[in-house]
């Protein structure tokens, strides 16, 4: 996992509500075991018509949201089944964060298992972020505040062990791995 301590991007914005996990990554691909190219499916149900093409008009196919690495979704995001395959894609098409006024836990906790940062803020900053679409914003996870390109800047939660693992760029095996010679030192204390 990469080691995250600030993020500046553009976002791109889905301003539906109650985005669930089959539309984040339909249960046709989750045949694998590892995150490679699921990108390519993130949304595949919105982002491609029947015959497989780019529809033009979805927001992640436009031009402008290349580069996007933030993005910026209707209440209630990431709802339905667990699925840590939905981090996974959301990770492999490029998307570091996930901005809304209410994301599912089941959803947050596989994210920031997996290094993709749930961002919650009030009711107005989310306003206005859905009605800014690639408005360059700055997240900073040691003050846990997001900045608006207004001038504003908003602190959000964040759990205090999955902040040291996403500013330390390691999961919780890699924690308690990184452990390892502390843990040995008090089993032979304890005898």
């Amino acid at each position: 996992m990469q080691a995250l301590k600030t993020l500046r991007s553009r976002t791109v914005v889905l301003p539906s509500t109650n985005i669930d996990t089959d539309q984040i990554i339909p249960a046709r691909f989750l045949t694998t075991t590892t995150r490679d190219g699921l990108g390519a499916s993130l949304f595949a149900d919105w982002r491609y018509d029947g015959a497989g093409r780019p529809r033009a008009d979805f927001a992640l196919n436009q031009p402008a949201a290349r580069g996007c690495e933030i993005l910026v979704a209707g209440r209630n995001f990431g709802c339905g089944s667990s699925r840590e395959h939905a981090p996974w894609a959301l990770l492999d098409f490029g998307i570091r964060a996930v901005i809304s006024t209410e994301i599912a836990d089941i959803f947050r906790n596989n994210s920031l298992k997996n290094g993709l940062v749930p961002v919650i803020v009030d009711g107005a900053t989310h306003e206005w972020l859905l009605g800014n679409p690639l408005a360059e914003v700055a997240l900073d996870l040691e003050t846990c505040t997001l900045a608006l390109p207004t001038g504003i800047t908003v602190k959000f939660p964040l759990d205090a062990f999955a902040r040291y693992c996403l500013l330390n760029g390691v999961d919780e095996l890699g924690f308690l791995m990184s452990k390892e010679a502390e843990t040995r030192a008090w089993e032979q204390r304890r005898g």
